[in-house]
This record gives C-alpha cells, structure tokens and sequence, in this order.
C-alpha cells in the first residue's frame, strides 16, 4: 500500500516537473515575441516620424507654392 503512494507521489512530481518545463520553454518563446514586436514598433515608430516630417515638408512647400500662385493673381 505504501509503495503505491510513494509512486503516485513520484507520478505527480514527474508531472509538475514536466510542466514547469515546458511552462518555461513557452516563456521564453514569448519573450522572444516580446522582444520582436518591441523592435517592430521602435521601426515604426521611426517610420512614422519620417513620413510625418516628409508630409510637413510637402505641405509647407505647397503652402510656398500656394502663396506664389496668390501673389501672381494679385498682380494681375
């Protein structure tokens, strides 16, 4: 009788052990994850800032463009 608790107890260690590793391989997994999205939105990020400051660079030369075609009109 006590044999038989003593490996059910071995069972359920060998069980917890089992899954601790695989719950640690699966965190590492994720982390790894974490990492590269992290390191796509700093892309991002910076992709963004570009095409803002593209967009704001065409926006003030069309504004330049803009006041360029007003001052011909007023000359007329």
């Amino acid at each position: 009788m006590e044999l038989q608790k003593f490996s059910q107890l071995e069972e359920k260690i060998k069980k917890i052990v089992s899954e601790k590793v695989s719950l640690k391989k699966q965190i590492q997994i994720l982390e790894e994850a974490l990492r590269n999205k992290e390191a796509e939105l700093v892309g991002l990020k910076n992709k963004l800032k570009t095409l803002d400051e593209e967009r704001n660079s065409v926006r003030a030369r069309v504004d330049s463009l803009l006041e360029l075609l007003a001052d011909i009109e007023l000359a007329k």
